[in-house]
């Protein structure tokens, strides 16, 4: 397949961008942030506002989206890629998760996607372009204490394979990344709260130790310019991703061992984890 080449074309960005919007420098980006100071102070540093721009947007907010979304189809003239790559997490078991806690992940996980994908389809599909929804190899691998995190990307993982097919004949590509654990603020938030630190162990090996953000942003967008279904990162996960049925068991039974989970369990809180305040 040729390469989508990306020079001149316009690619929207919900949430955090981490390394994303520099690697993808020789395109323009339009970043939406619910922090548009934020946004505005990452896209100076990628180039004058014909080169990027940042908006204000919230993903659980459809009118705010399409009008932040329109706003950035209008600036540059077109949108071609769309991330959706807002999401955010918690830490606690059903029984004792705030009921608003569950409501917040799902809606800005799950519902925040389908919004970003719903307020930028008329653009998308004008050029023929590309959606991205950045999910998480939790959609296949389901841990404790994060049901309403693995729900909602597994959610989003099944999201895109309905909107692709819906949107195949219009000759828009949909896809969804699953990167494994890198260094985010959302992962910093984990390792802050003792329920996390207890459940992963500060992510510093094994199973769940984390992958450099390089290789994840890389990944992406190698999958943004071959326009692919399905992106894994790291590349060697990919059998995992693809065979989730198969290898969870060994994953339940090696993952979390011992009385990792009920120790996990015992240290949380309703709300889901401790924040740290931003």
């Amino acid at each position: 397949m040729p390469r989508y080449d990306l020079a001149g074309r316009t690619v929207l960005i919900t949430g955090s961008t981490g390394g994303l919007g520099t690697a993808l420098a020789r395109a323009r980006l339009a970043l939406l942030d619910l922090d548009g100071d934020l946004a505005q102070r990452q896209a100076a540093d990628l180039g004058p506002e014909t080169t990027a721009r940042g908006w204000t947007a919230d993903v659980r907010d459809l009118a705010g989206l399409r009008s932040a979304t329109d706003a950035a189809a209008a600036h540059f003239g077109r949108l071609d890629v769309v991330v959706a790559g807002a999401g955010v997490g918690s830490m606690a078991p059903l029984e004792t998760l705030a009921p608003e806690a569950w409501e917040r992940v799902v809606d800005i996980n799950l519902s925040g996607v389908w919004r970003t994908f719903r307020a930028a389809l008329p653009h998308v599909k004008r050029h023929r372009g590309y959606l991205l929804a950045v999910s998480s190899m939790a959609a296949f691998v389901h841990s404790p204490l994060n049901g309403p995190y693995v729900a909602s990307k597994a959610g989003v993982w099944a999201l895109c394979d309905a909107t692709r097919l819906e949107l195949r004949h219009e000759g828009v590509g949909v896809g969804s990344a699953h990167p494994t654990f890198f260094k985010t603020q959302m992962l910093d938030d984990v390792h802050a709260d003792p329920a996390g630190a207890t459940l992963w162990g500060g992510n510093e090996s094994g199973l769940w130790k984390t992958v450099p953000l390089d290789k994840v942003v890389n990944a992406v967008v190698t999958g943004i310019e071959r326009r692919s279904p399905m992106i894994v990162a790291p590349r060697r996960l990919g059998l995992a991703a693809r065979t989730p049925g198969l290898v969870r068991p060994l994953v339940d039974r090696i993952g979390f061992r011992g009385t990792t989970i009920p120790d996990a369990i015992a240290r949380s809180t309703p709300a889901g984890w401790i924040s740290r305040a931003r």
